[in-house]
């Protein structure tokens, strides 16, 4: 991890001073970098690294914790996150092959966002309308029924929707 530390937000150091009073002040890694992914959309080395200064980790702790779990992000998150469902009613409607078009047509893997910011690929695992399968969703909009062939609609239509 690199030394170079980058400023919190305030209200993120006056969470941490508080955890600092407490005891066991380190077992509110988790909360606290919570609170930075919310601030910021995802957990940069930097970020990581000064956290571990403030609650006196070490860093290798806080970038185990970071990684291990799956609801902490290490790269900013596009404008548009487009998630595809691979619960099963999904995946045997044909949800692998459409998480293969947004993979082909975005150039991009699960977890990366695409390089002029727009898009960040991501799976789910069941959404609770699995009548509506193969599901796809783009923020907070769901797609039901998806097609391979309706990928690049989809994402010409958020592109559409940027100009």
């Amino acid at each position: 991890m690199e030394t170079k530390t980058q400023s919190l937000d305030q209200a993120i150091l006056d969470f941490i001073d508080l955890c600092k009073t407490k005891p066991h002040s380190d077992s509110y890694l988790i909360a606290v970098l919570h609170k930075v992914q919310q601030t910021y959309g995802y957990l940069s080395e930097e970020h990581m690294y000064e956290v571990a200064q403030r609650l006196q980790v070490p860093t290798s702790v806080v970038s185990g914790v970071a990684t291990f779990y799956h609801f902490f992000r290490l790269q900013p998150r596009g404008k548009y996150a487009v998630s595809v469902c691979l619960g099963t009613a999904c995946f045997v409607k044909g949800a692998d092959k459409i998480l293969d078009a947004f993979r082909t047509e975005l150039g991009i893997e699960l977890g990366e966002t695409s390089s002029d910011g727009l898009f960040s690929l991501e799976v789910s695992r069941c959404l609770g309308v699995c009548a509506l399968a193969p599901v796809v969703t783009i923020n907070d909009t769901v797609y039901s029924n998806v097609t391979v062939k309706q990928v690049p609609q989809l994402i010409d239509q958020v592109r559409h929707a940027e100009e």
